[in-house]
């Protein structure tokens, strides 16, 4: 039997918590948390997910496929149109890798501080 557990927050570790944080707030339109600070920051959605960010010093960003520095965890997000949403993503400092091993189905990215994720069709 399953124990009553509600995933609430995700957290990433960055150099920079604001950098990253107005990055997937532009990316997805999430609310900056108001106790938002130097060493943390935090978006929430509208049905209570968290996703933080807090400052590591000597952050290592994952060097996607490499596993010299593997990615640990990875978000996907489901979007409408994929040609449109890369391109918003990119604008916004997104990076896509040359290595795409989804073909149609989705397409990975990293962040500006190297993190992985991918998009997916809704």
């Amino acid at each position: 039997m399953p124990l009553p557990m509600k995933l609430t927050a995700i957290t990433l570790d960055c150099p920079d918590p604001q950098a990253l944080a107005a990055f997937y707030r532009q990316a997805t339109g999430l609310e900056l948390h108001p106790e938002s600070d130097g060493d943390f920051a935090g978006l929430a959605s509208e049905d209570g997910l968290f996703i933080g960010f807090q400052r590591v010093d000597g952050h290592q960003a994952p060097r996607w496929p490499d596993q010299a520095a593997p990615q640990q965890v990875h978000l996907d997000f489901a979007v409408d149109d994929l040609d449109g949403t890369e391109a918003l993503l990119l604008e916004l400092g997104a990076f896509k890798p040359e290595y795409q091993p989804g073909g149609d189905r989705w397409r990975v990215f990293t962040d500006p501080a190297g993190h992985p994720f991918c998009l997916t069709r809704s």
